[in-house]
């Protein structure tokens, strides 16, 4: 590993460690349109060994528990564990286990799963095409894989990932579309689906999700007033009568990709 990539990896600890418990409530991560239609495209049989990576609160591992065998929650973060395995306990998910694992370095054999999932985590990933490698090593022949995660185009992707950076330093960068499919071939799986979702956004639940400082709140409100061209296109912000950061909403675009390794 880089020193680029401890640090980055420092970051995510500190960040999702202090606001692990916010992820339990977060509607976009526990409800969101992607995560059912990322169960509806992997198509989940009963028999699968499914690893979730960097499963945050569980909401993944948990929407996937009742269609497989077993699920392995994994996560770098221990608070996040500590919060979906009490979720867990909650929900009476006795097939889910927990382990800390590296989403570029996973802890487990060639082989292992029949399924691997990863939703709207690998932006914080400082190397993307280690952690599809790793997705490919572990799979099974025939095993699927399903990414769901923040997609930018071209031409808002400086302005996207900056201003997502302020809010969360551990923010590394969101990827196209075009560019999560050429990792997914590079490491030698098959694409089987991609499609894109828009994902409205309340300004004061983004902020708040990671206890955003005030005056860093008050930056960000006014860098999406200004927002260039393109990424005023991408956001599509929606201010209010008033403008005020409770009334204020933007849309990110989610993907949801699904691709198989193949057999032989």
């Amino acid at each position: 590993m880089t020193d680029r990539n401890e640090n980055t990896k420092d970051l995510v600890r500190r960040q999702f460690g202090a606001n692990a418990a916010n992820y339990a409530t977060s509607i976009v991560h526990a409800k969101g349109a992607s995560l059912d239609r990322l169960v509806s495209l992997m198509a989940p049989e009963p028999g699968w060994d499914l690893l979730d990576i960097a499963t945050a609160a569980g909401h993944t591992a948990f929407a996937f528990a009742p269609h497989v065998a077993t699920v392995v929650a994994s996560d770098l973060v221990d608070e996040m564990l500590e919060v979906a395995r009490t979720q867990a306990a909650e929900r009476g998910h006795d097939n889910v286990s927990f382990e800390r694992a590296d989403a570029e370095a996973l802890p487990f054999g060639d082989g292992s799963f029949d399924a691997v999932t990863c939703r709207i985590a690998p932006h914080h990933f400082n190397t993307p095409e280690r952690f599809v490698a790793e997705v490919a090593r572990v799979l099974r022949p025939g095993g699927r894989f399903g990414l769901v995660d923040n997609m930018v185009n071209d031409e808002a992707e400086r302005f996207v990932n900056d201003w997502e950076r302020k809010r969360d330093p551990s923010h590394v960068k969101a990827l196209s579309v075009e560019r999560w499919t050429a990792l997914v071939e590079q490491a030698g799986l098959s694409m089987v689906a991609a499609e894109t979702l828009a994902k409205r956004m309340r300004f004061q639940d983004w902020v708040e999700n990671m206890s955003v400082p005030p005056d860093v709140r008050i930056e960000l409100l006014a860098e999406l007033k200004d927002a260039p061209e393109a990424a005023a296109t991408y956001l599509r912000p929606e201010f209010g009568p008033t403008g005020a950061q409770s009334s204020t909403a933007f849309h990110l675009t989610e993907g949801v990709l699904v691709a198989q390794k193949p057999t032989g």
